[in-house]
């Protein structure tokens, strides 16, 4: 049976349907239509004023280079520069290849390039040498609870050296809804609460944050980089199978199977909540340490590094981390520079 002929420009022949929507289209009216979709999220959001300078988390795979090469495309209607920043966690075997790709786009797409490193950053901490400090303590399946705290504050250092007043991210609707469903399982009530909206201001001096492709599924990102030739890396983190994420993420594809629009109603639940007055909680404060945003005496960055500086990264995580407010500062040994955190 021959392909339909494309619902937009009924002239070309059909090369995909939309998998929400059903719409046949084709290659070259299905990329128009998503960066249109784009287009309007960022305004109808009011996420990139004009004049804007935005840095671009680029970490070489298929969402943020389908993000960077949207924005590009958009550049000149929304009046905004791009930057790419990228950050080197310290992943050896992954990483180095992960910013081979990413500082090919640079190139290929006349772009600036930044990249900042966890260990300059951090006093020396790199991942893989957490992974190795948290392997004997039960918690080496919380890799990804470091990387993740530690790639913000980096990514928040690289975008100020860039001289960016906005950070943008490649996350997805799909990616969006396996927080949602996390956050439930969790049942942490402040993150699910917090995790609405297409960003966040930047509250406590840290720059405005925002997700364009939040409304785009993970399956027409990757159909977009395919019809319009992107390159980029497709490698998974080495420390990504252990991940609590994999399992929502199952989870997801199984109720997706079951009711298609599973992950858009996800996400847009998240919008709608809100804490009843009595369970919120306080206003979040200064970090007594390096001055960002935190609703303790440490912020998340801190306190997971300082954990780290003890050899005792279980005090980093859930409830260990009452201990490090009653510890006090570190005695000693242990790596130098968390003292050194810069304030953002």
């Amino acid at each position: 049976m021959p392909a339909p002929t494309c619902a937009s420009c009924h002239a070309a022949r059909a090369a995909l349907r939309r998998p929400r929507s059903g719409q046949a289209l084709c290659g070259s009216c299905f990329c128009a239509a998503f960066e249109t979709e784009v287009l309007h999220t960022v305004l109808a959001g009011r996420l990139l004023p004009p004049g804007a300078v935005v840095a671009v988390g680029a970490s070489g795979g298929k969402d943020s280079t389908v993000l960077a090469h949207v924005l590009r495309t958009l550049a000149p209607r929304l009046d905004i520069s791009l930057q790419l920043v990228a950050v080197d966690e310290g992943i050896g075997g992954y990483r180095d290849a992960a910013l081979a790709a990413v500082r090919c786009q640079a190139e290929r797409w006349e772009l600036p390039l930044t990249v900042v490193a966890y260990a300059d950053l951090f006093g020396g901490w790199t991942m893989d040498a957490v992974a190795r400090s948290t392997a004997g303590s039960g918690r080496s399946r919380s890799c990804c609870t470091f990387c993740g705290v530690l790639r913000r504050r980096a990514l928040e250092e690289g975008a100020r050296l860039v001289g960016a007043t906005h950070i943008v991210t490649g996350h997805n609707a799909d990616d969006m809804a396996e927080t949602v469903l996390m956050n439930f399982l969790r049942g942490d009530a402040g993150r699910l609460a917090r995790g609405g909206g297409l960003g966040s201001p930047g509250e406590g001096g840290a720059l405005p944050r925002c997700r364009p492709l939040q409304l785009a599924s993970q399956k027409e990102v990757v159909l977009y980089a395919h019809f319009r030739g992107l390159r980029y890396f497709s490698e998974e983190c080495v420390y990504a199978p252990e991940a609590f994420r994999g399992h929502a993420r199952d989870l997801l594809k199984r109720l997706e199977a079951a009711r298609p629009s599973a992950v858009l109603d996800l996400v847009h639940s998240a919008e709608r909540l809100a804490l009843a007055p009595a369970a919120r909680p306080p206003r979040p404060g200064a970090c007594s340490r390096c001055g960002a945003l935190a609703s303790r005496a440490l912020c998340q960055a801190c306190a997971l590094l300082d954990g780290l500086n003890r050899g005792r990264p279980r005090l980093a995580i859930g409830k260990g981390r009452r201990g490090l407010d009653e510890e006090g500062p570190p005695r000693g040994g242990g790596r130098a520079g968390i003292e050194a955190i810069p304030a953002f």
